[in-house]
């Protein structure tokens, strides 16, 4: 690796340019707001100032750099448990909070702190790498997209939700007349199609192309990673067994989406953004999308080093870094640890019935645990927190839901028990190859 000198030579450029371009947003920000929001354009000209002595130091050589006390910090929060408990948390926040988040202001400085946080990052050699690579400057780009997606999503729905506690009908309804595909949406789809092919134009003459050496059948790359859409189905094989992350999983992932129709029997919230008319469906789907899938892509991407071993976000990829994490099935617990018994042994001279019996009985605990939380949970929230849900859908439609929403929670649940209590499976079946 580079002198830090040399590596500051390097990104200084990089850095200045994009302070720059977050001063100008910002100079922009001012000029719209100026002079009907005197205190909100003030504001943001002071990101704007800041924004523009950290360009001219930047492009001086010399930008400005995180503490290495920060750094520290982050290192030893961003671990996979503090992560994910955080993550959720986070998003609780955002949605208890959401009238309060959706405000332009806040969003606005939000962002603003963002990226200079991210900006102030870059200056480490180690975060650089990852951001910087190129397999991963698309990701990137993406995480700033979908926040503002997502925000702009909640915003429009907290609009809706506040015009209908007025008695009034939602923004959609009053839009006006329709768009024609000829000539107006066409154009614009032109204008849009020739923007997007100069941006990767300009991308694929600044970036070079993320190609390694030609491939080798005995060389395996350290971290093997699978390409952006599958590294949480990469993820999810650290924690199941390959048939359960591999095809059980993605099955009933795609088996609920293809039952999302018949199993919302809502009639409210239909062509129009709301949250208060349809809170349970939109916290499921932005915890299944943004907990289960775009975060499990942010621990593979910027989390994940060699030996798929967890790393800070300023710490070295260091190869021969070996995680103290020992792991153990739910049966070997059971008897060896709890009862001092010994792991029952299957009798190899048995009948296939007999032998059966045996991993039956050794696994028993396991099976019992799996059996109260996919029969008897079902049955106590249809009479508790989903007993409304249960009335609205019958008892087929419910148990469907049920069983999909608790397959569901099994992955943050079964990754934290693995990284708290160094659980493996909690049935295990070998001789089934069957591993849950």
């Amino acid at each position: 690796m580079d002198s830090p000198h040399d590596f500051l030579a390097t990104v200084a450029q990089p850095i200045g340019w994009l302070y720059a371009v977050a001063a100008g947003l910002n100079l922009i920000a001012v000029g719209r707001v100026f002079p009907k929001q005197p205190g909100k354009a003030a504001a943001w000209a002071l990101f704007a100032a800041a924004f523009v002595w950290a360009a001219t130091w930047s492009f001086a050589g010399q930008p400005p750099m995180l503490p290495r006390g920060v750094k520290d910090l982050a290192n030893a929060w961003l671990g996979p448990v503090s992560f994910t408990l955080g993550s959720i948390v986070f998003l609780a926040i955002l949605f208890t909070r959401r009238e309060f988040f959706v405000k332009t202001a806040v969003a606005w400085t939000g962002f603003n702190l963002t990226l200079g946080l991210f900006c102030l990052s870059l200056t480490d050699p180690h975060f650089a790498a990852i951001v910087s690579k190129g397999d991963n400057v698309p990701i990137v780009a993406m995480v700033f997209l979908l926040g503002y997606f997502t925000w702009l999503g909640a915003r429009r729905a907290v609009e809706n939700d506040r015009r209908a506690a007025e008695g009034l009908s939602p923004v959609e309804k009053d839009l006006g007349d329709p768009v024609l595909v000829w000539p107006d949406l066409v154009y614009i789809e032109l204008i849009c199609m020739v923007l997007v092919t100069a941006g990767l134009i300009a991308w694929s003459l600044l970036l070079r192309a993320p190609l390694e050496q030609p491939a080798n059948p005995v060389v395996t790359p350290n971290p093997a990673k699978a390409p952006w859409y599958f590294l949480g189905l990469q993820e999810m094989l650290v924690f199941f067994d390959a048939s359960i992350a591999g095809v059980v999983l993605p099955i009933l992932i795609i088996l609920g989406l293809c039952a999302i129709p018949y199993l919302d029997v809502n009639p409210r919230g239909n062509g129009y953004y709301t949250i208060a008319q349809r809170k349970f469906a939109y916290v499921v789907f932005q915890f299944g999308f943004l907990q289960l899938w775009v975060f499990l892509i942010l621990i593979g991407t910027f989390l994940r080093g060699p030996g798929w071993a967890f790393f800070g976000p300023f710490e070295a990829h260091d190869p021969h870094k070996v995680e103290a994490l020992t792991t153990v099935s739910l049966s070997r617990c059971v008897w060896d640890a709890w009862l001092g018994a010994g792991m029952p042994k299957v009798d190899p001279v048995a009948g296939s019935a007999g032998r059966f019996a045996t991993v039956l009985w050794r696994e028993s605990v396991g099976l019992g645990i799996l059996a109260l939380y996919f029969l008897g949970l079902p049955v106590v929230l249809a009479r508790t927190w989903l007993a409304e849900y249960r009335r609205a859908l019958g008892w087929g439609r419910y148990w469907i839901m049920v069983l999909l929403l608790l397959a569901m929670l099994m992955l943050p649940v079964k990754m934290l028990l693995r990284w708290t209590t160094g659980l493996s499976f909690v049935v295990s079946m070998p001789e089934y190859f069957l591993n849950i």
